[in-house]
C-alpha cells in the first residue's frame, strides 16, 4: 500500500503547531504525498486519531491516509530533547516516517495472505 495523504490536524494558536506543520511540509516535499490541514476537527480525530482515557482526541496529530482509502496516526506526541526540552524535530520526523513504512509494509503483507 501507498500512502496517498498527510493530514495535519492542528490549531494554529497550539505551541507545537509550527513544528508539526514543518514536520508534515518535509515528509509531504520528500515523499511526493500530498498534505491536507485540519483546524481543530476534533470530529475527525475522534474517528481516526489517538484518544486519552476518557475517549477525548487532542491536537496536534499527524495523520496519513493510504491508496486503500485507510487513515491511521503517524505522529501524535512530541518528542522533547533531554538537553533543550524543546521538540526534537528530526526524532519526531523519523518516528513519523518509521511508522509510515511499517504501516506500508503491515498492509503489503496482509495483501499477499
Amino acid at each position: 500500500m501507498e500512502a496517498k495523504r498527510l493530514i495535519l490536524v492542528s490549531s494554529t494558536s497550539h505551541p507545537l503547531d509550527k513544528v508539526f506543520e514543518e514536520i508534515a511540509d518535509e515528509i509531504s516535499q520528500e515523499r511526493g504525498i500530498k498534505k491536507e490541514r485540519k483546524e481543530e476537527d476534533y470530529s475527525f480525530l475522534s474517528d481516526y486519531g489517538e484518544k486519552d482515557e476518557y475517549n477525548m482526541p487532542w491536537l496536534p496529530q499527524l495523520l496519513v491516509e493510504f491508496d486503500d482509502g485507510s487513515i491511521k496516526p503517524i505522529l501524535t506526541r512530541a518528542i522533547i530533547d533531554e538537553n533543550s526540552y524543546k521538540p526534537d524535530k528530526d526524532l519526531m520526523k523519523k518516528e513519523a516516517l518509521n511508522k509510515i513504512k511499517k504501516l506500508s509494509d503491515k498492509k503489503e503483507g496482509s495483501d499477499n495472505a
